[in-house]
């Protein structure tokens, strides 16, 4: 499942206020993310990977199963490669 816009092959647009939760596993981690943290939609994508950095302004709130981001600007979630994500400052 992933519904993100996708910017080209390895990027995909977050919106503003765009919430990752993601749940820790033992290699992998289990990251969701929804367009809004308020609204009451399912989630936008569902993958397995690592999140590795978030260079926008965001929240970060630890959890008893991992971590949640808000997002406070648009941002670009890019594929690394070998799982490995990266949040990072949108082009516009």
């Amino acid at each position: 499942m992933n519904h993100l816009a996708r910017l080209d092959t390895d990027r995909y647009a977050l919106p503003q206020h765009a919430r990752i939760i993601v749940y820790d596993g033992n290699e992998r981690e289990l990251i969701t993310i929804y367009d809004c943290g308020v609204a009451q939609k399912p989630p936008s994508a569902q993958f397995l990977g690592n999140l590795g950095r978030v260079d926008v302004e965001h929240e970060l709130e630890r959890t008893p199963t991992g971590y949640a981001v808000s997002l406070r600007q648009s941002a670009v979630l890019e594929h690394l490669g070998a799982d490995h994500y990266r949040v990072s400052k949108s082009p516009d």
